[in-house]
């Protein structure tokens, strides 16, 4: 696939628009990724023709991630003050769903990510402090992050959604390497605080025959469950990860060594 092939099949690059409410479904998994702008008017999320559903959760659960100024998301009447980084789970079967910003100057950015969901857990607010934080890479191989765990086995419980998000160390430049593809999940990143004059090179595909999307700030890459899913930046930047499929399991990979990698 040329370069402009690639951009069209696998990144959503226009997801935050100013007073709007972007949508985008993927077949794979009946993944819906999005993105929430509200400026001086609430956006309320409805469900469209793809999903043949009467309100958009109806066999749904949604996470929500902020990663704008002050905001809410009101579920069926109730207020939840999201932060920078807060994360809000909502259940099946929530009906009404609207975002607002607290202010038009700083408007919140809410990233939406949704799939299919057999029963209904209950809508949970996470500060980004309750997240479980786990540390991984080094600075020798320029891989040292944090990753906040929201949505997971032992964290807000989900049908089949994992969520988190992962901040790299000042210095470090490498996502998720060495790298891996999980036949069972599939994923999407959220690039974000990538500087204006920065880029994060991502690879997907085989091992043995990857690819390189180069990613801006504020656009998301879907990953097939037969794609790898690294990144490397020409600064430092941050992504939200997001699965959906069989298992929730964090650790349910299969690693590819960096020296099979072509």
């Amino acid at each position: 696939m040329s370069t402009r092939e690639l951009r069209e099949a696998f990144v959503f690059e226009d997801l935050f628009c100013s007073g709007e409410l972007r949508l985008l479904y993927w077949e794979t998994d009946r993944t819906v990724v999005g993105g929430v702008m509200p400026i001086d008017a609430t956006l309320k999320l409805d469900a469209d023709k793809e999903l043949a559903s009467e309100y958009f959760c109806q066999r749904r659960e949604l996470a929500v991630v902020n990663l704008g100024g002050l905001g809410q998301v009101t579920v069926d009447g109730t207020v939840f003050d999201c932060g920078r980084l807060d994360c809000l789970y909502v259940g099946r079967g929530s009906r009404d769903i609207v975002f607002q910003s607290n202010d038009p100057a700083a408007p919140a950015k809410f990233y939406l990510i949704s799939y299919p969901a057999h029963t209904t857990y209950p809508t949970t607010l996470a500060k980004q402090s309750n997240a479980k934080q786990v540390k991984l890479g080094s600075q020798e191989t320029a891989n040292q992050r944090t990753i906040f765990q929201y949505i997971h086995e032992n964290g807000i419980k989900s049908c089949q959604l994992v969520m988190g998000v992962t901040q790299l160390e000042p210095g470090s430049v490498w996502n998720t390497m060495p790298p891996h593809t999980h036949l069972r999940r599939s994923e999407v990143y959220l690039y974000f605080n990538v500087p204006d004059d920065a880029a994060v090179f991502h690879f997907m595909g085989p091992g043995d025959a990857t690819r390189n999307i180069i990613m801006h700030d504020g656009q998301a890459v879907l990953s097939p469950v037969w794609s790898i899913h690294a990144g490397c930046g020409t600064k430092g930047y941050s992504f939200v990860w997001a699965m959906g499929g069989e298992n929730q399991r964090f650790d349910d990979m299969d690693a590819i060594a960096v020296r099979n990698l072509k």
